[in-house]
């Protein structure tokens, strides 16, 4: 059993709040981790099971009466209980009572999100981190950059080892496979199976032969902005249509939107967002992407690493007891920074991703631009790469190894 860095964060929600929702994408280890948190006296009730399903479903009011200190899993599948629980609530405002558990993004429902304001805690727990997987404490990655200073490399993984840990992903069952072939046939199986099922349970789709290979559209162009038209157009669907569907699988923590930066000392930025996956395992088998094949194309290797970094640093952020918030910079003249965390007190960080083990000081134009336009809050830029060393570039500005990730 792997120690899990959001469980901290669930205990002490149980003793302070009412509901306490533990979200993230399928067989990402919520269950596991809800019912190792919980104390044996807990009632545990599943809605994959078709009786309580059907309770919850005709009678949610007469479900949630008899019941006090209970784990429900797959709440999404039955958003009515949501009202059930709210009156409970109410009613009885102990605090840990309902430890629910969803595979869907139950916070982009208006009237779930308005019932339940004030009374609920949302704990997002998305595939394991590299630090998990490597039972190494929560990294100071984040806390070190926003204290002006380079962090500490972890474990040191380079070269290949760096490719099969980013391809491997963080699902823990396909992270226990042991051969790129059978983390694949975990991987179809997998979007099989959400489509079949969860799509289903949140949306109601006319074209739901068409949401795979919309899925798999999208992997093509993870890592890069977004434009709906043009990844619609191969599948015959309107860019309308395909910016519904892409919202479902955002619902489903299966990719996430990165808004672009903005800032009135620099005009001429671009406004739209970009478009990540957030589990690297996954957009990897989406788009057939094997060590061999990187061993023979590196290039191949730069959007699935991006996307690696980007769920990594997610992880983090939901880890901090910093409130932070993540965008991505691009100007007109296309110098960028692919993930740029703002603080409460307005502090920056800026990261470029390169998949090389080489930097240059031009792959820090996009950096040196941001540090120019927000001057003193810029508190450090770096470069990520593949390498075991830390070199400084400058006043804040650093090339620093891909392991400080989990360091």
């Amino acid at each position: 059993m792997l120690h899990r860095h959001s469980a901290n964060r669930v205990r002490e929600a149980l003793q302070d709040t009412r509901v306490v929702l533990l979200a993230g994408p399928r067989q990402a280890g919520k269950t596991t981790l809800a019912r190792l948190l919980a104390e044996k006296s807990r009632t545990y009730l599943t809605l994959d099971d078709a009786t309580t399903l059907s309770a919850a479903k005709s009678d949610p009011a007469g479900l949630i009466r008899e019941l006090d200190q209970v784990i429900i899993d797959e709440v999404q599948r039955a958003p009515a209980l949501l009202l059930a629980i709210k009156e409970s609530v109410d009613r009885d405002p102990r605090p840990g009572r309902f430890l629910i558990i969803g595979s869907a993004n139950l916070m982009t429902l208006p009237h779930i999100a308005d019932s339940l304001a004030g009374r609920m805690e949302t704990i997002r727990l998305l595939p394991l981190s590299q630090s998990e997987i490597l039972a190494q404490p929560p990294p100071r990655f984040l806390a070190s950059l926003f204290a002006g200073r380079a962090p500490q490399p972890g474990p040191l993984l380079i070269g290949s080892a760096l490719v099969d840990l980013v391809l491997a992903g963080g699902y823990p069952e396909a992270v226990a496979r042991k051969t790129w072939t059978r983390r694949q046939d975990w991987y179809a199986n997998y979007v099989d199976a959400v489509v079949d099922r969860d799509v289903r349970d949140i949306a109601n789709i006319d074209q739901l032969d068409r949401m795979p290979r919309l899925l798999r559209a999208l992997a093509v162009h993870s890592g890069q902005l977004i434009n709906h038209a043009g990844v619609g157009a191969s599948l015959d669907i309107n860019h309308v249509t395909t910016q519904k569907y892409t919202g479902i699988f955002e619902q489903l923590f299966l990719v996430r939107t990165l808004p672009p930066w903005h800032n009135n000392a620099l005009k001429r930025l671009t406004k739209k967002p970009k478009l990540h996956f957030l589990d690297s395992g996954l957009l990897a088998a989406l788009i057939n992407l094997t060590p061999e094949k990187v061993a023979a194309n590196r290039a191949s290797f730069r959007p699935i690493l991006e996307t690696f970094v980007f769920s990594e640093v997610l992880k983090l952020a939901s880890w901090s007891e910093n409130r932070l918030t993540l965008s991505h910079f691009r100007d007109k003249e296309l110098d960028e920074v692919d993930i740029v965390i703002e603080d409460r007190d307005g502090r920056i960080v800026g990261l470029e991703i390169k998949a090389a083990a080489t930097v240059r000081s031009e792959d820090f134009s996009g950096l040196r631009k941001l540090a120019a336009a927000v001057g003193e809050r810029f508190a450090f830029g770096a470069v990520l790469y593949d390498h075991e060393r830390t070199v400084a570039f400058g006043d804040r500005l650093a090339a620093i190894p891909l392991s400080s990730l989990w360091g």
